[in-house]
């Protein structure tokens, strides 16, 4: 059975390939790459996160580690709290993000609250494949277990300059009715609590933190029936799906039209960039991924913003973000990055971003979403075996003349449309990602790759 080690960290099948033994040689080897100091642990609510969680910290307290037990929170609460706890040296995320209920695993931050980048996990892969490890010192360490991680991750995010009084009254005199469908996970205490926060009647459709999953996790319109229709049935203002460790955002309008992942971040950019001024400390750059809607790129345009492209994969887009001290980024699956906030995938911040631009310009989510740039995109995957290599120089004689992007794969550019085809970071697949300003263009550019592997395989 599967097990996947990558720049998003360790994740694998609980029957066979995620032991206890595995577990515990990941948790050495990160005590042993990390400095001295605390370390936080959460988990997303899945039932074998709980024996994960006791194993790790049991190994962190040989290791004379000071553990903070979070409990089930969503990850971008646990990368804040690593941010922003004293003494805190990393964290550990317990989680396999969308996938199945059959999978867990981890993710690996450090003292920044961000994960390891590629040079950092070979670092720290090397340990743990060494499988030769050292106390830090004779003494055990102790663990901690907070309850006050989503209710710090709720204040701070809305005392951020972005959410004046003004703002919050605004959103608060809406009332707005939002059903949340959390799959039991994570995001089943702090979205409903941030929503409430904010003057909110919420609907709780899958939020009783049991971990099991209702349908498929992976917050997808095809996924989504059942919140569209509570939607209808409710006549609320919007619906709202998180993945389950939360660092997601998908959304459902008040017609119980789901509405792609890809505008989640649009959204929040506009709001945003619609008040730029709280958030001068920070240069005028956004950063997304190479598979990120374009739609982007003509939002920032009206707001003389730059757009730096990067690598799939949640650090890499931060690493952007930190070097250039921008002001805003994420992913077009869904995930916000707001800096200012913290340097990570936020659901929570995506949500307020969200309620922020509709209250303040007074419109309802179907008004902002017709408003917005209009392009059709495509998204796929292909088991793939064979050498990615040989297949994108084929590609780049079949897309001679685009303009040619490197670095996670292959993207092809031509004039408003492109494709891009990648290995996920993830599963044993390739992705293939187009889009174009009709849904017949984008999916030609699809099948002209289907094809050339067919052939070629």
């Amino acid at each position: 059975m599967p097990f996947i080690r990558s720049i998003s960290g360790v994740r694998a099948t609980l029957e066979n390939s995620l032991p206890p033994e595995i577990v515990k040689l990941y948790a050495e080897a990160f005590a042993q790459y990390l400095p001295e100091g605390d370390i936080i642990i959460g988990r997303d609510g899945r039932p074998s996160g709980k024996w994960i969680e006791q194993s790790i910290a049991e190994v962190l307290k040989e290791k004379g580690r000071i553990v903070h037990l979070l409990g089930i929170v969503p990850t971008p609460t646990v990368q804040l709290i690593v941010e922003h706890t004293p003494n805190a040296v990393g964290g550990i995320s317990i989680t396999a993000s969308h996938n199945p209920a059959e999978w867990n695993g981890m993710k690996f931050m450090g003292s920044d609250g961000v994960f390891l980048d590629e040079e950092e996990n070979q670092a720290f892969w090397k340990i743990a494949d060494s499988n030769g490890f050292t106390n830090l010192n004779n003494q055990n360490g102790e663990i901690l277990y907070r309850a006050d991680a989503i209710e710090q991750h709720i204040k701070r995010l809305l005392e951020l300059p972005l959410f004046s009084e003004e703002t919050l009254t605004k959103i608060r005199s809406k009332k707005y009715k939002i059903v949340v469908d959390a799959v039991n996970a994570s995001g089943s205490i702090a979205v409903p609590k941030l929503l409430e926060h904010l003057g909110c009647n919420v609907v709780r459709l899958y939020c009783d933190s049991s971990g099991e999953f209702p349908h498929t996790p992976e917050p997808l319109p095809q996924n989504l029936s059942a919140l569209a229709e509570e939607v209808r049935i409710r006549n609320a203002d919007i619906g709202i799906a998180v993945d389950p460790d939360a660092d997601r955002l998908v959304l459902v309008n008040e017609l119980g039209e789901t509405i792609s992942e890809e505008k989640t971040i649009v959204f929040a950019a506009q709001s945003v960039l619609k008040s730029i001024n709280y958030l001068s400390k920070y240069s005028n750059v956004i950063a997304i991924n190479l598979s990120t809607s374009r739609m982007i790129e003509d939002i920032a345009e009206l707001h003389n913003c730059k757009v730096n492209r990067t690598p799939v994969g949640e650090v890499n887009v931060v690493r952007n973000l930190q070097l250039n001290n921008g002001i805003f980024g994420g992913e077009g699956s869904g995930g916000v990055i707001l800096p200012a906030c913290h340097y990570g995938r936020d659901s929570l911040v995506g949500i307020a971003l969200l309620l922020k631009l509709m209250a303040t310009e007074g419109k309802i989510l179907s008004e902002l979403s017709d408003e917005l740039p209009k392009y059709e995109m495509l998204k796929t995957k292909i088991n793939f075996s064979g050498d990615f290599d040989e297949f994108s120089a084929k590609l780049q004689s079949k897309f001679a003349g685009s303009l040619i992007t490197r670095g996670d794969g292959i993207r092809f550019d031509i004039g408003k449309s492109w494709v891009h085809v990648r290995r996920s970071n993830t599963e044993p697949i390739v992705r293939i990602i187009s889009e174009s300003a009709t849904i017949s263009e984008a999916k030609s550019l699809v099948e002209q790759v289907e094809l050339l592997y067919t052939n070629n395989s």
